[in-house]
């Protein structure tokens, strides 16, 4: 399962260049920022918005490492402004946002990415349950009941059942060693499901993507439908117009290396290649889909 990459980060983009600054200046600049949102008496917006900017400033990033280096640093801060606020909403979505994406796509330790998958579902679970508690009370219970309560989820819960489930599905590839937690991928995949019966084009297909990740795992001769699989890729390459270029680097990572297609395989890594990164909210997971393609295209996997 793929619980790679979507990712968020500060304040607004300036139009003149400025100096690198490092994370003790910027702890610095974001205390002094919040510090006259609290005389002004705007706490609670003033939050919201970094937390939104934080999140804009990441996705829109062109160099990856310096996401890498910096993101503890931010993780710190939404942590410290959840811990002063423990029930704001946004405030959990975003640290599972942010988490979750951390984990997936710039940390490669086993460990780390099991104790940061954690923190993301724990957030997603917090910020979810204030709305539809009883999604959370089922979670852990079977899974005809669990469904259940999904489908009394309307247009209005997309957010948290959106960031639940795909928090939960990095959590299960964190822990893919452990049976019981990939048992858990079912209830993820019907939330995922429900999203897209409610609105099939939410994050711009993401929540397609996830599925085609879900459904590209078994081989025709085991019993799998990589066909359905391959339905949700489409699907999602539709609803980003082509820009979501992680979406055809996991339709031929996922799809066309199970069922052995080469030309489709390559033809989509090449695309990936060739094309502007630059699409506003897509760029760090594009500039990291093509550095990825590089690599798959140099493996002898045929």
């Amino acid at each position: 399962m793929y619980g790679r990459v979507t990712t968020n980060l500060i304040l607004q983009r300036m139009t003149t260049p400025v100096r690198r600054i490092s994370d003790r200046q910027f702890f610095q600049l974001v205390l002094f920022v919040i510090s006259l949102s609290l005389l002004s008496g705007c706490v609670s917006m003033a939050t919201d918005r970094l937390a939104a900017n934080l999140s804009n400033a990441m996705l829109n990033q062109t160099d990856p490492e310096i996401v890498r280096s910096g993101a503890p640093a931010y993780l710190l801060l939404l942590d410290s402004l959840i811990e002063e606020d423990p029930d704001d909403q946004s405030l959990l979505y975003a640290g599972a946002r942010l988490y979750s994406a951390y984990a997936g796509g710039m940390v490669t330790d086993p460990n780390r990415q099991k104790t940061l998958t954690r923190k993301a579902l724990e957030y997603a679970a917090r910020g979810l349950c204030q709305t539809r508690p009883a999604i959370c009370e089922k979670a852990t219970g079977p899974y005809a009941q669990f469904k259940q309560g999904i489908h009394e989820a309307g247009n209005g819960d997309l957010q948290g059942l959106y960031l639940y489930a795909t928090s939960w599905a990095a959590w299960i590839q964190a822990h893919s060693d452990d049976w019981n937690a990939i048992a858990d991928l079912a209830k993820a995949q019907a939330m995922l499901e429900h999203i897209i019966s409610l609105e099939p084009d939410y994050e711009r297909g993401r929540a397609q993507l996830y599925l085609g990740v879900i459904k590209s795992q078994i081989p025709p001769a085991l019993g799998g439908k990589p066909e359905v699989g391959r339905h949700h890729f489409e699907q999602a390459l539709n609803y980003s117009a082509g820009d979501d270029l992680i979406v055809k680097l996991e339709f031929a990572r996922h799809y066309a290396r199970l069922v052995f297609d080469k030309t489709l395989h390559d033809r989509l890594l090449n695309e990936i290649i060739e094309a502007d990164p630059i699409k506003p909210g897509l760029t760090l997971s594009n500039v990291m889909a093509q550095q990825q393609a590089r690599q798959l295209l140099e493996d002898d996997y045929f």
